[in-house]
This record gives C-alpha cells, sequence and structure tokens, in this order.
C-alpha cells in the first residue's frame, strides 16, 4: 500500500523540529539527557545504552503522518572527543561500522559542515524498505569538553527491489511511506574517563489506519529502540579501537 507525502506533514515536522532545536538551544543545565536521571546514568555507566522516548510514548500524529521522536546515551570508556568525532565524520565507512548502512559517501566537506548520503535498511514486522538518505551535518565544539552536531535529511527517496537488476530509485515522498524525513542531535562530552554520547533522533513516517495502526506503531517503536542502541553501541566499539 503506497503513501505519498503530503505538505501539511511536510510543515508539520518541520514545525516539530524547530521547536526540538529550540528546546535543545536554550537547555543548558544539564547538558546531557543522562544527568537528569541517577538511574539512566548508571546504566550506561555499567555499559549499556540508555534509550527511550524523549516525550511521552515517542509519537506525534500530524495530518496524515507520524512523527517520532527518541533519544538514548551510551558511555565509551576510555574513549577521546577526538577518536569519537572521527568515527562519526568517517562517511565513507559508515556502510562499515553500522549493519543498517550497506552504502555511505561523503559528498562534500566545509570545515565542521558536511553533506553526505547513507543508504538505511528498515526491517521489523510490517516495515520493509531501502531508503537513500542524503544528510547535511553540522558540528560545533561548545567548550574544550563538548561538541554538538545537527544532522538533517535534504533528501530521502526509497530504493525499490534493491540489490537486484531492477533496482531503482523512486521520487521523494512517493512509496511506503516509511522513511520521509530523519534528523539527529548529537551531543557528546569527555569525562569521567571517556566520553558520553547522546543522539535524538525525529522521523517522519506515513499515518496508518487504525486496523493495522497498532501493528505499525509497534514496529515503529522497535525500530526506533533498536536502531538507535545498535548506531550507539555500533559507534562506540569503533570509537574504542
Amino acid at each position: 500500500m503506497a503513501a505519498d507525502l503530503k505538505p501539511e506533514a511536510v510543515q508539520a515536522y518541520d514545525r516539530y523540529t524547530h521547536d526540538t532545536e529550540a528546546r535543545l538551544a536554550a537547555a543548558k543545565v544539564p547538558f546531557l539527557w543522562v544527568d537528569a536521571s541517577p538511574e539512566r546514568l548508571r546504566l550506561v555507566k555499567q555499559g549499556q545504552a540508555a534509550v527511550d522516548p524523549a516525550k511521552g510514548d515517542g509519537d506525534t500524529f500530524v495530518t496524515g503522518a507520524s512523527i517520532h521522536d527518541w533519544i538514548g546515551a551510551i558511555f565509551i570508556p576510555g574513549g577521546t572527543l577526538e577518536k569519537t568525532l572521527a568515527v562519526l565524520q568517517d562517511y565513507d565507512h559508515h556502510k562499515n561500522i553500522y549493519k543498517d548502512v550497506p552504502e555511505s559517501k561523503l559528498l562534500a566537506r566545509n570545515g565542521n559542515d558536511f553533506k553526505y548520503y547513507r543508504l538505511r535498511v528498515l526491517h521489523n514486522g510490517p516495515i520493509n524498505g531501502v531508503f537513500r538518505t542524503d544528510f547535511e551535518a553540522h558540528y560545533q565544539q561548545m567548550d574544550a569538553t563538548r561538541w554538538v552536531c545537527q544532522t538533517r535529511t535534504t533528501r530521502v527517496t526509497e530504493i525499490e527491489d534493491y540489490g537486484k537488476p531492477k533496482q531503482h530509485e523512486l521520487q521523494p515522498g512517493h512509496g511506503s511511506g516509511y522513511l520521509w524525513r530523519l534528523n539527529g542531535y548529537w551531543r557528546l562530552e569527555q569525562r569521567d574517563g571517556g566520553v558520553y554520547l547522546e543522539c535524538e533522533t525525529t522521523s517522519l513516517t506515513r499515518g496508518l489506519p487504525p486496523i493495522i495502526g497498532a501493528l505499525f506503531v509497534s514496529s515503529t517503536h522497535s525500530i526506533e529502540r533498536e536502531g538507535l542502541t545498535a548506531t550507539l553501541q555500533a559507534t562506540r566499539d569503533a570509537a574504542k579501537k
């Protein structure tokens, strides 16, 4: 069942991410999400990833679409900002670091600004697809021990029959609707003998009729939680090498 991205959904997502970025810019204390919860801090210091909806149950329903907002954190013992940033910015080799990224490439760099693309594979329950996601990333050093980064999709297209002779790319806004937008907001702080790494992601996907909506929401939650956990763990492992 195909879906088309409507202008109203894009406008709602743009408003949502604008408010998210304003909230993150205003949140001076605490700098890290884990510092707002002793339980989260304990979890990441034990080597686990803490991942939860950023607010509510992680879903905001808008006209014809859904916005998903999740946040996660992990601790890299013995890690450094230099090595962690090098992993995040090594876009040519993300395909070797992240299991759900079969292709990746740096397109341009100007100082702390990057343009790159990645293919992302989604596979959980009724949600299946391969998507080309073109990003712009901006890194900013806050002080000697803290960095932030914002990544925003500039173009998202679905790849049909990926890896087959008839592989082809659909027009933006057409296809399954399982991924229309994806932004990431990263925070890094070096302390306690390592690096705390956090990421909040906001994505825009299709809306579905109630008869299958519950199954779709369950699969979306699994993708968001498991995907963010895997991303944090893979970044940690690469930064420790």
